[in-house]
């Protein structure tokens, strides 16, 4: 243990680690927007219009946990950048099916893992009993922050990079004066 890390508390030292997970979740959303222009929950939608093929938008949404408003912004988004299309669909003309474009792919190509994709990975590398500890650690320390009832998406990206790169949070950031 760091000499520091042994004048603080335990609670401090709690603190710190939970501080040490919003950060690395911070710089990994950077990362992923510095490397291809999106935001983790536009790169999730891209990544799974990939992987599906051909699809609707409920489906998507579907596949992504995201509503059906949220994941219409998003596919807006990409496809002003050219990195969906949308076709009427082939039975009905009222539905839409979304498919990824050659620019989409080139994205998908050089874009960062997102940070769950490892995370889930080396989580996954655990002993039962080691991975049911951590959940209940974790619900417990929510539990404490009082944030057991909010609704987490699936992705870990950060407030800082979601609404104004298009990645439509549940809660827009504070505005500035």
């Amino acid at each position: 243990m760091d000499p520091i890390d042994a004048e603080l508390s335990l609670e401090e030292r709690t603190v710190a680690a939970i501080r040490q997970i919003v950060r690395a979740v911070d710089l990994h959303s950077h990362r992923i927007l510095e490397a291809c222009g999106l935001t983790g929950p536009q790169l999730t939608t891209l990544a799974q219009v990939a992987r599906i093929g051909p699809t609707t938008p409920t489906a998507i949404a579907r596949a992504v946990h995201l509503s059906q408003g949220t994941v219409t912004g998003i596919l807006q988004r990409l496809e002003r950048q050219d990195l969906i299309l949308r076709r009427p669909g082939d039975r009905d003309r009222r539905t839409v099916t979304i498919e990824v474009t050659a620019a989409g792919r080139e994205i998908l190509d050089r874009a960062p893992s997102l940070l769950q994709d490892r995370f889930r990975s080396e989580l996954g590398s655990l002993a039962e009993w080691e991975r049911m500890q951590i959940l209940a650690t974790l619900q417990r320390v929510a539990g404490l922050m009082g944030a057991e009832r909010l609704d987490a998406s699936p992705h870990l990206i950060s407030d800082s990079v979601r609404l104004d790169e298009g990645g439509d949070p549940a809660t827009p950031p504070a505005s500035s004066p």
